[in-house]
Order: C-alpha cells, then structure tokens, then sequence
C-alpha cells in the first residue's frame, strides 16, 4: 500500500482548522464549493471532472478527522484520508495522509499535487478567512 503524506503549519488553534474539516460550510471553503452532506452522514465533493463520497470514520476535536472514501474514481475507493492536528507554538501542524492506494500510479502523483494545493487553500482560509476551493483552484494539469 502507498501513501500520500503532507505537512503543513497554520497560523491559528486547532479549533479553527477542525471546523473547516468538519462542517459543510467550511469544507465548501477550501475543497470544493460543491459540498453536501447526506441524511446518512456521507460527505459528497463534486468537481467539474468527477467526485468523491467520504464517510466520517472518526473525528476527535481540535485532534483528528478521518474519512474513507466509499464513491469515486477507482484508485480511491477504500482508501482513507486523515488530518491529524496538533499544536506547536503559534501553529496548528495538519499532518495529512491519503492512505492505503494499492499502487503508485501516475494518478497518485497527480492528486499529491492536489492535495497539496488543497491544504494550502485550508491554510489560506484559516488564516485570512477565504480559501480557494474549486472551481478557482489551482489547476495543476489537464486532469485539473
């Protein structure tokens, strides 16, 4: 199995990076403005190109979100992705993981990137209060 794995410092408490990764509104904030939620509690992010389903696995406040992704693109079902949260100094540090893809493809690397541009967005959002969820992220190539 292969891993995504991302860090990334946020200048604020952990109590404002855990509402952006566990509301709609602030998941619409810095992912995707196409964001629901079910009846059934199943998360659905919709992009131009496709979307995901996620299904909270657990969430621990100002600690951890995890999800796996039970709807999607075919490498990324039963997959998981976790934010693990944890205060240094002025900064929330999100350790991120896309854990368990069966291989390292060349889509992997892909959503690396987009994961990355991502979180930078989460960031931009906790700290000046406006990210850049799709549809005006960062296009990385032409699979967006």
């Amino acid at each position: 199995m292969f891993d995504i794995l991302h860090r990334v410092g946020v200048i604020s408490g952990p109590s404002e990076v855990y509402s952006a990764l566990t509301t709609v509104e602030g998941l619409a904030a810095w992912w995707t403005e196409e964001t629901t939620v079910t009846d059934d509690g199943i998360l659905q992010f919709r992009f131009a190109e496709g979307g995901f389903d996620m299904k909270v696995l657990d969430t621990r406040p100002n600690e951890l979100v995890r999800w796996e992704v039970v709807d999607g693109p075919a490498e990324w079902i039963g997959t998981h992705v976790r934010f693990d949260l944890k205060q240094e100094d002025d900064f929330t540090i999100i350790l991120f993981r896309h854990e368990g893809w069966a291989e390292q493809v060349e889509f992997m690397n892909h959503c690396s990137t987009k994961w990355a541009t991502f979180l930078m967005s989460l960031k931009r959002l906790v700290e000046t209060g406006k990210g850049e969820p799709a549809p005006d992220d960062v296009k990385v190539s032409n699979w967006h």
